[in-house]
């Protein structure tokens, strides 16, 4: 076997490894098992237990209220981006959908619905409010059940801020002021004014109750799914599993884990494609808890501010900003860059090769605004990719068309010292060595590709950006397999194919991974075939392994794949003619066809 063989099986072989455990590794999403459903009261902790004490002596929460009721008036919230509205009662930012996204492809499916009333199936929702010290008591603070008062006819708009306002019997007035921007971030200002004549001492907080683990989760551990939260320079990533793992804390009845923030820190819940998370001002130091209450099977992520005490007269505030909206890439970078919030960044999960991906996906992003298609911005991705790396390809082509140079004077060692392989071993690398010649130069692009791929791997399915992203024709979801089908002929047929979740999904071939085979067949044809038959056999079956491996991934990642051989072919053939060899691919597929190795033109 000649070395050049052997490099581009090694190569091959490595390829296919790397792609085999990762096919196991994340193997296709399925569609979300159904789940039982469970009776759970949607009720809320005023105040929730918040920050422990706000004087000396421990103070309990009141007994758990009853639901907000439906017909508890409401305050619509009216953007461009969003709609929805907040109870009165309570003063709770709880009904939220994204207008820009839908739950499927089909254009009357329903808006995704990112916070939901407690009284909903997978409530979510924003609750803001003030714990008690001193001489106050719960009903002296505003909790669950108190009407708040706002104007006639007010709408919450990106040019109409919200107030809310509610005095209790001792006098104390509390306001809370909501405001939004053109996209997803809320600011919520709460105040207080001491109106009795004495002194009180108060604690704000901010929180977000999630009722029940969500049922869509994907599974997949190459992403973060749940509970998240930046401290200073740290972020932490955790799964709601850690929160019900929490040691229980028996003086709020719930599993908590309670960290102390300096400054620039905040906390949530992010999804696949959304997020809700609080963000308390970036020199604020503040308490961050997070929490799961196995009685009602709710996770709260909460930020509790300093307990602070005011003497008659006095007042004071304190501001929270809310997100709660997509993981945009765009939108998310402004939020860091001109609101200041502290790597909000990486509340996209980049893995790993962040150092990859994330440029990566803003070459990817810049070619989308340029072009208008996020199909075609992958490949011209690809193209971008393949000039970077054409010096090693250049060089390694170059080695390869060496290597055919020196085949005779191979064939005639391996004539002389007949057996003797450490002979033949020893001769061929001062042979190489004295030509310059570097047999192992053909993987060192294919390895280069490896980490690219895992790379764009991550990108096209954890950003936003490509998620029901179309391409050309029956590619309606860059995110999502190809999903037309060979067993039906491509719709030809009135036969449904397997679902996705189905182990018989992988033989439902499309259109870009049967194109993708042919690829990779194509591109091995730029050689003639190895003389020895397993070889042979290897290398026929390799591209058609591949397709069906690979049949299920993404489309924007086959659509790459696919781009990445056709340029490859057309690198390696014309180098190799100007280095004086014209690779006969006719000839060699015919000679595959006959199972005859043919030999290359010079």
């Amino acid at each position: 076997m000649d070395d050049q063989n052997k490099n581009l099986i090694m190569a091959t072989a490595l390829s296919f490894m790397v792609i085999l455990v990762w096919f196991i590794l994340f193997p296709p999403e399925e569609p979300p098992a159904e789940r039982e459903s469970v009776e759970v009261p949607r009720a809320e902790t005023p105040t929730a237990q918040t920050a422990e004490a706000t004087d000396d002596t421990a103070r309990t929460a009141p007994e758990i209220g009853t639901a907000i009721s439906p017909e508890s008036p409401r305050i619509p919230i009216r953007t461009d981006r969003l709609e929805g509205s907040i109870a009165l009662k309570g003063g709770r930012i709880d009904h939220l959908n994204l207008k820009d996204y839908r739950a499927n492809l089909a254009e009357e499916s329903d808006l995704v619905s990112l916070l939901k009333p407690a009284e909903t199936e997978a409530a979510q929702l924003a609750v803001f409010g003030w714990a008690p010290g001193g001489d106050l008591d719960w009903d002296d603070v505003p909790g669950a059940q108190t009407p708040w008062s706002a104007p006639t006819g007010a709408v919450l708009t990106t040019d109409s801020p919200l107030v809310l306002a509610w005095t209790n019997e001792k006098g104390v007035t509390y306001t809370r002021t909501i405001s939004i921007d053109e996209d997803f971030l809320f600011t919520v200002t709460q105040s207080v004014r001491n109106g009795s004549n004495t002194d009180i001492r108060l604690a704000p907080y901010g929180m977000l109750r999630r009722y029940g683990e969500p049922q869509d989760l994907t599974g997949f551990f190459i992403i973060q799914e749940g509970p998240i939260r930046q401290s200073g320079e740290e972020m932490s990533e955790f799964s709601y599993g850690d929160l019900r793992d929490f040691d229980r804390d028996e003086r709020w009845g719930a599993h908590s884990e309670v960290l102390e923030i300096a400054a620039n820190g905040w906390l949530g819940f992010t999804d696949h494609y959304w997020m809700t998370t609080l963000v308390p001002p970036n020199e604020a130091s503040f308490t961050s808890v997070l929490k799961y209450d196995a009685n009602l099977d709710v996770y709260t992520a909460e930020a509790r501010y300093p307990t602070i005490t005011l003497s008659a007269g006095e007042a004071a505030d304190v501001t929270t900003r809310l997100f709660a909206g997509a993981k945009e890439w765009e939108t998310i970078r402004a939020y860091e860059r001109q609101n200041g919030i502290h790597r909000f960044i990486d509340s996209i999960d980049w893995g790993w090769f962040f150092f990859l991906t994330k440029p990566i996906f803003a070459v990817l992003h810049w070619l989308n605004v340029l072009i208008g298609n996020m199909g075609w911005a992958i490949i011209g991705l690809t193209l971008i990719i393949k000039a970077v790396l054409f010096p090693l390809a250049f060089k390694s082509y170059v080695s390869m068309a060496k290597m055919k140079e020196l085949q005779p004077e191979m064939v005639k060692i391996k004539e002389r010292v007949g057996d003797d392989r450490q002979q033949m071993q020893q001769e061929m690398m001062a042979l190489y060595k004295k030509e310059k010649v570097n047999p192992a130069s053909g993987c060192l692009p294919i390895l280069l590709q490896i980490p690219i791929f895992f790379s764009l791997y991550k990108v096209i399915f954890v950003t936003i950006e490509l998620r029901h992203a179309p391409w050309l024709g029956w590619i309606r979801d860059l995110s999502a397999p190809d999903p037309s089908s060979i067993l039906n002929l491509f719709g030809l047929l009135p036969y449904s194919t397997p679902d996705q979740g189905s182990i018989f999904f992988i033989f439902s071939l499309g259109v870009l991974p049967i194109l993708l085979g042919i690829s990779m067949w194509l591109q091995q044809k730029l050689n003639p075939a190895p003389t020895d038959p397993t070889q042979a056999m290897i290398f026929a079956w390799m591209p058609w392994v591949f397709m069906f491996m690979l049949g299920t991934f993404a489309s924007g990642l086959i659509i790459y794949w696919i781009a990445n051989n056709m340029i490859t072919f057309a690198q390696q053939y014309l180098i190799m003619r100007s280095q004086g060899y014209r690779p006969d691919v006719f000839g060699n597929i015919i000679a595959g066809f006959r199972r005859k190795p043919k030999t290359e033109e010079k």
